[in-house]
């Protein structure tokens, strides 16, 4: 006798050949046809200052091959700048940014590893938008 599960019979095969999922049956690895996909949209984050200088590079030539540069975000930038430029706490700056405390200290563990490895390995670090900051007085609706 077959075990019953939701009114319908239940039938334990083996099978000789592996089975093959269909990716296109589960939407995994398929492009959406909406935004990037998976999961939510990044959050804006309001900047307070832009940089005006955004490369920063090494004064001695380099030694050995040229290493690739970091790329530090506005976002960790404006963190950096915020908690240990202008003293404010993590509460504060994530406020002032629009954004949890927890985002402020991954951006901000995030841009303080970036500083330390461009100063000790002497490589070019370069300050990039990713698209989703806003400057504070420029608020955009969606």
């Amino acid at each position: 006798m077959l075990p019953y599960y939701r009114k319908t019979q239940v039938k334990v095969e083996v099978r000789a050949k592996p089975y093959k999922l269909n990716l296109r049956k589960f939407n995994l690895g398929v492009k959406m046809p909406w935004g990037r996909g998976r999961g939510r949209r990044r959050k804006r984050r309001f900047i307070g200052l832009i940089p005006e200088i955004k490369h920063f590079y090494p004064a001695r030539p380099p030694i050995g091959p040229p290493q690739p540069p970091i790329f530090m975000s506005y976002e960790e930038f404006e963190a950096l700048r915020l908690v240990d430029y202008e003293g404010l706490t993590q509460e504060e700056a994530g406020k002032r940014m629009g954004v949890s405390r927890g985002t402020i200290w991954r951006a901000l563990s995030s841009a303080r590893k970036k500083v330390a490895q461009m100063l000790v390995e002497g490589r070019e670090l370069i300050i990039l938008a990713q698209g989703n900051e806003v400057p504070k007085g420029e608020e955009l609706s969606e």
